[in-house]
């Protein structure tokens, strides 16, 4: 499995640089390292010296780079999208609808952009995936799609099977899927095939986003004060999407003291004030080196206690809610849905607090 690297911080900071340094620090170490960038603009070429098609090449040795480009990705998905619907559906409804005439949503370019990184990661051709996203709160939401996605199919399709119009429905549902679709479903197995190559799929996905030796972020800032804010609230979105941060890139400036702590445990490292992108790649740390950092999520059914890792928030942004089995987490526009593990299914929150960053539950 490749190890995913991505960088979060605000505008104009240094991303891409830092994204390019990582790049070339991994491949000369022997790693071999795909360099891929969402930035369609010939921005990303020029940093990097040289220009970037839209599939895979090798530009130094162990150094691959690519540029996606958001209609060719979404006239590749449209395709495999129109694979499924031959092997299920007895008709063909989409034949006539062309991906290249497809346009896409406000963030989705990052989920493509993902899904493309997944199928690099599937062929096993690298050992690690350096990732120029958005570095933004886009980039964050894309990683956060397996988990969502998951949710939305565990409790709607729940919720079908035990309303009232779902068993009404029922007796209806075997006949007329043997008519639509190949294969011949009841309401209890609708699309029973399908949704478990989904949940596979989507399980897949979290578990990669929750471990952090297979893919995590770096904040990039500098002294100005609102770089900073910035990296704080993408430390903690990052963090309440699962997405493990392994430490602070401090561009171009020499690192304040009192700005540093607040970053604290994280360890914050200096890039030096060039565009050598040699000397950046070696002040670097060892990147793909986990260290001991901050879990976004503990669950310890000894002590009965869910510890939530929220920097960047302070108490009055913290919401807590409790549907059902599992516990709604809101931090500014954030939120993540948590389920507990037997012995602690469906107990109820008795009592929180917010300490140290830590938003601590007992059950």
């Amino acid at each position: 499995m490749a190890h995913l690297i991505t960088f979060l911080g605000k505008g104009g900071v240094g991303c891409t640089t830092s994204a390019i340094a990582t790049a070339k620090k991994l491949a000369k170490n022997g790693d071999r390292v795909l360099l891929a960038t969402q930035d369609p603009s010939p921005a990303f070429g020029l940093l990097l010296g040289r220009s970037v098609g839209i599939e895979p090449e090798e530009i130094e040795p162990n150094l691959w780079a690519v540029q996606f480009d958001t209609p060719f990705l979404l006239a590749k998905g449209w395709e495999e999208i129109k694979e499924m619907e031959a092997k299920y559906l007895r008709f063909s409804t989409l034949k006539n609808i062309y991906g290249q005439e497809l346009g896409t949503f406000p963030g989705f370019e990052s989920a493509l952009g993902l899904y493309e990184i997944r199928n690099y990661n599937a062929s096993q051709q690298f050992d690690a995936i350096v990732y120029d996203g958005t570095a933004d709160l886009a980039l964050i939401s894309a990683l956060g799609v397996p988990e969502n996605t998951s949710w939305y199919i565990r409790r709607f399709r729940e919720l079908i099977l035990e309303s009232d119009l779902g068993k009404a429905l029922s007796p209806f549902v075997q006949p007329i899927t043997a008519a639509i679709f190949n294969v011949s479903w009841s309401l209890e197995n609708f699309a029973e095939q399908p949704l478990n190559e989904t949940k596979t799929l989507l399980e897949e996905g979290i578990d990669a986003v929750c471990d952090p030796k297979r893919a995590i972020a770096y904040l990039v800032t500098n002294n100005d004060p609102v770089a900073i804010a910035t990296a704080k609230y993408l430390w903690g979105s990052a963090q309440l999407a699962g997405v493990s941060v392994g430490g602070v890139l401090w561009n171009r400036e020499s690192a304040d003291r009192q700005l540093t702590a607040e970053f604290s445990p994280l360890s914050c490292t200096e890039l030096p004030q060039t565009t050598d992108l040699e000397a950046i790649a070696d002040a670097l740390p060892n990147i793909r080196e986990v260290g001991d950092i901050p879990k976004p999520l503990q669950i310890d059914t000894t002590k009965r206690q869910a510890k939530v890792f929220l920097p960047g928030f302070d108490k009055k942004q913290v919401k807590l809610t409790q549907y059902g089995t599992e516990i709604t987490i809101e931090a500014g526009d954030r939120r993540r849905n948590i389920i507990l593990p037997p012995p602690l299914t469906g107990q109820p929150v008795k009592g929180a607090k917010f300490q140290d960053n830590y938003l601590i539950l007992s059950l």
